[in-house]
């Protein structure tokens, strides 16, 4: 088992270009484990697995509350259920006692090492996703609609194996290839059945299943480690944007104490629009006729929209474009300058904030967003930040959405939004605050990344 610290390692070998390609046309994979050798064996999945029944409850049918009998939907698979499915750490709904299950054979309900496979999508990306039941913990599950239920019938696949092998990207090729349909995907029991699976020994099988599954498991503590750390600055901004949570002065340094400083308390915060603190510059709603492309990356004028916006404030750096020097000089209105602020307008990422820093401080704005610029007299830029994403902010944004289909918000009532402004250095205590555990957040998803990719590039390396 790995560390929950680093990324299992294990004994593998790899081989150089052409054994790599020699041995891939004898079905031997790029990387492996290194007390194994010889060539896998080549079958089709109908010769290792076999269908039953599953039903078609749609989610009217279920619940969450009570019943017999618990029901796997395609939809949950597609977002949420892990690939190795234990019962005890997924949330899966029952189905309604009023319905007659007495219909149902015994074969049809769900065993240790069944593959339940979502046979429905609207994309390519989901098609053929597939859980492998590993624990069930003695409870009656069935396989609900829009799934194969698919059972080994002989002994030759370890359980866990499998639901790995399906996501090697010579199996998401075939399955891809076989799925039909315009606006929603659909795969057969028979096409499926014959997807030729390349499958080595018990025991080799068994070593790259307890493998990748430690790295699965690394993903997920991850994972639940930056919804705990979301959860928690959630609720800070609750109670620091409702008052119930204060920061006091820091007392001077020659000893004082705050209370013979008279400075017990920062003065009670002051209600202003966003109007009354921050200029708009510009509204950056052209961009058609300012074509963008990366051969003017290396002019270094970064062009911003919408989508650079990400959660938190962030600027994602691979999703801004780049635009010529004449175009930057043609825009000089947008040009940005440190510590402005920028706000969505209108589209998906409606009331996204972020505020701008030393790397794109001589860029432009593009479609779809507001240049502010902050008094910073009364504000700064990062507090702006925080306050724009608390609770009552985000309620005045959804309450003032136009209802259009872009979403359209103007600046006029955007500048109309009421926030409530503490003193200057107690928004430094809560934006330096709130930051912190941006920069927690933001680490933790970077090691997700960085764990998935490896996962990525296993997968394309240990099968074949």
């Amino acid at each position: 088992m790995a560390s929950h610290t680093d990324k299992p390692t294990p004994s593998l070998r790899g081989g150089t270009t052409k054994q790599s390609v020699e041995a891939t046309r004898k079905r031997i994979p790029k990387l492996r484990f290194k007390e194994f050798d010889g060539e896998w064996r080549m079958s089709h999945f109908g010769k290792l697995y076999k269908f039953y029944t599953t039903n078609s409850f749609s989610r009217d049918k279920l619940n969450y509350e009570s019943g017999k009998v618990k029901n796997i939907h395609y939809g949950d698979i597609h977002t949420k259920f892990q690939s190795h499915f234990y019962l005890n750490n997924e949330y899966v709904p029952f189905v309604n006692d009023n319905l007659d299950l007495s219909k149902i054979k015994d074969e049809a309900f769900c065993q240790i090492g069944d593959l339940i496979i979502a046979d429905a999508s609207e994309d390519y990306a989901d098609i053929g996703k597939t859980i492998e039941i590993i624990d069930i913990n003695d409870e009656k599950v069935i396989a609900g609609l829009h799934t194969f239920l698919a059972r080994p019938f002989s002994k030759e696949t370890y359980i866990g194996f499998i639901s790995h092998l399906l996501k090697s990207w010579n199996l998401r090729k075939q399955i891809m290839t076989i799925a039909q349909g315009t606006k929603v995907l659909g795969l057969s029991m028979g096409r499926f059945s014959q997807l030729k699976l390349n499958i080595p020994s018990l025991p080799e099988q068994q070593k790259i299943a307890s493998f990748l599954s430690a790295v699965d498991e690394k993903i997920q503590q991850l994972t639940q480690k930056k919804a705990l750390l979301e959860q928690y600055k959630k609720g800070v901004m609750q109670q620091l944007f409702s008052g119930k949570l204060r920061f006091k002065p820091t007392p001077s340094l020659r000893g004082e104490t705050t209370k013979e400083t008279g400075e017990s308390n920062y003065p009670d915060w002051e209600e202003k629009r966003l109007g009354e603190i921050c200029k708009k510059i510009q509204d950056g709603n052209y961009g058609a006729s300012y074509p963008k492309s990366d051969e003017f990356i290396k002019t270094g004028i970064p062009f911003l929209t919408s989508k650079a916006l990400g959660s938190g404030g962030s600027i994602l750096s691979d999703k801004i474009d780049f635009i010529s020097k004449e175009k930057h000089h043609e825009l000089k209105k947008a040009h940005l300058k440190i510590y402005d602020v920028l706000f969505t307008n209108r589209g998906a990422n409606v009331g996204a904030i972020a505020y701008v820093d030393e790397t794109i401080a001589h860029g432009n704005i593009g479609p779809q967003l507001t240049l502010l610029r902050v008094n910073n007299e009364i504000i700064s830029s990062r507090f702006l930040l925080h306050s724009m994403n608390s609770f009552t902010v985000r309620k005045q944004i959804s309450s003032q959405d136009s209802g259009s289909a872009m979403n359209f918000f103007g600046i006029g009532a955007t500048s109309k939004f009421k926030l409530k402004i503490p003193s200057l250095p107690e928004q430094q205590k809560i934006a330096n605050f709130l930051s912190a555990i941006d920069t927690k957040i933001e680490t933790v998803n970077q090691q997700i990344e960085k764990t998935q990719n490896f996962k990525k590039g296993l997968l394309q390396q240990l099968f074949v």
